[in-house]
């Protein structure tokens, strides 16, 4: 179980930042104002009268961390102190496994809410989907607990099981679902072959992504024994995770040129990140599946490839999170996650709020909530930062012709063997490159649920 916030939202396998792992420095606190000192006596103040006056004794350490999480939240959603609990789901995301449900997760006036279910785990499995409410745990009112509490009775032991009861928009009655806890174990990338086409499934940027995504490129050659015609780069429900990974992975893909730039407080704080010579892919054709779901490191991938006209983007727009989080470490189990600068795509365009628009609009008929359930972004998040350059385009582009593909409904999909509209629809857009036989290779194959094939990277150098 992972753990997310709109105290502070995005801390596990789903909807995370992109991270940039650097050490405290003073050189900040130096400018430090001297009015500060005086905020400072008001704090002091309330501080002691609510040790003298509350009316049951309080730890030290418990007003103190309430203390540093309240100054943090009051920045953005994704400024946070992290200790405990918090501290070992941020290990999880980067590094770790865990017993659980595998479920991203936030909180929401006091309700436990799904950002997302990791694919192939136990949640995942049982249909449990973006935008649930999870009200009760075995029986049991989730309403009152801290999300720290609920996500630790969803974590336990693997081989135990678990009932959740959950509130669905549009649903006439709550579904009751039951689970058997397994260990969550981070796997980042997945592949398939479909036809000539390789499919590149990348759902977290945690440590050596990009070697991940490498190897898979490499297996898809090797499976196919040959290069394959084109590649789908699956994106959607991708949370986002390391900054340095996003860039590993877009590098895949490109062969020169900008990924993207991060830009701090200073017009003249600028670091930009750019590809080196050679392309994994050979210069594939690349079509990019998003959805709302696709944030962060996600989105820096996407843009980089729409922006170096490298990939076409399918889908539908993604979360809107342009923002870079840094990792302050103040002690053996304790960090500050700070926002400290915004990054933008090649051609300059910041993410935050308005997400990666996609080149063609594909929603996924195969859900057949897709229509009433709800999606929230980054600009549904309070206290989120503005994107101060926003252009507005709808007006331009808007087509009021409807795609008569964009028509079936999901047991007339299903009927065909399509359970991932999304999927066949990219994967048609490729196998037409590849001639009427490719074409009918993916209509007779359509997309079952796959159980997608793991690469395994070569050894990190020393």
């Amino acid at each position: 179980m992972t753990r997310s916030m709109p105290r502070q939202l995005l801390q596990a396998t789903a909807i995370v930042a992109a991270l940039a792992l650097v050490p405290v420095t003073t050189a900040a606190m130096a400018q430090v104002d001297t009015d500060t000192y005086r905020e400072l006596d008001q704090f002091m103040d309330v501080y002691n009268l609510v040790k003298a006056n509350y009316v049951d004794k309080v730890d030290n350490k418990v007003l103190v961390k309430g203390a540093i999480q309240g100054m943090l939240s009051a920045l953005d959603p994704h400024s946070s102190y992290e200790d405990g609990a918090d501290y070992e789901n941020l290990r999880i995301q980067t590094e770790g496994n865990y017993g659980g449900l595998g479920l991203s997760v936030t909180s929401e006036d006091g309700a436990v809410k799904v950002i997302t279910p990791q694919e192939d785990t136990p949640a995942w499995r049982a249909g449990i989907k973006s935008g649930d409410y999870i009200t009760h745990i075995d029986g049991k009112l989730l309403y009152g607990l801290t999300l720290d509490e609920a996500i630790s009775q969803m974590r336990g032991k693997p081989g135990t099981r678990i009932s959740l009861r959950l509130v669905r928009r549009g649903a006439e009655k709550p579904i009751e679902v039951t689970l058997t806890r397994e260990l969550i174990i981070q796997k980042p990338v997945k592949w398939d072959v479909k036809g000539d086409i390789g499919i590149i499934n990348i759902n977290t940027f945690s440590e050596r992504t990009g070697d991940y995504t490498r190897d898979a490129i490499a297996q898809i050659r090797k499976k196919l024994g040959h290069d394959p015609i084109g590649y789908v780069v699956d994106l959607r429900d991708n949370g986002g995770g390391l900054l340095n990974e996003a860039i590993s992975v877009s590098d895949a893909f490109l062969d020169h040129g900008e990924i993207v730039s991060q830009r701090g407080r200073e017009k003249t704080d600028i670091q930009r990140y750019y590809a080196r010579a050679g392309d994994d892919t050979k210069g594939l054709p690349v079509v990019v599946l998003v959805n709302a779901g696709t944030a962060s490191a996600s989105e820096i991938v996407a843009g980089a490839l729409q922006d170096q006209h490298r990939g076409l983007i399918i889908g539908e727009r993604s979360f809107g999170k342009g923002s870079v989080q840094s990792l302050l470490k103040l002690g053996p189990a304790s960090e500050v996650r700070l926002t400290t600068a915004r990054y933008f795509t090649p051609s300059g365009r910041s993410v935050q709020e308005g997400g990666i628009d996609p080149d063609v609009v594909v929603p996924n008929l195969s859900d057949p909530d897709y229509k009433t359930r709800p999606v929230f972004r980054e600009d549904d998040l309070r206290r989120h930062l503005i994107n101060e350059a926003k252009v507005d385009n709808k007006v331009l582009e808007e087509d009021t012709k409807p795609d008569p593909r964009l028509t079936a409904t999901p047991d007339a999909l299903k009927a065909k063997n399509i359970d991932d509209y999304q999927l066949y629809y990219a994967l048609q857009t490729i196998a037409r490159l590849g001639g009427p036989t490719q074409v009918a290779t993916i209509a007779r194959l359509g997309t079952p649920l796959p159980k997608l094939n793991e690469p395994t990277p070569p050894a990190p150098q020393k």
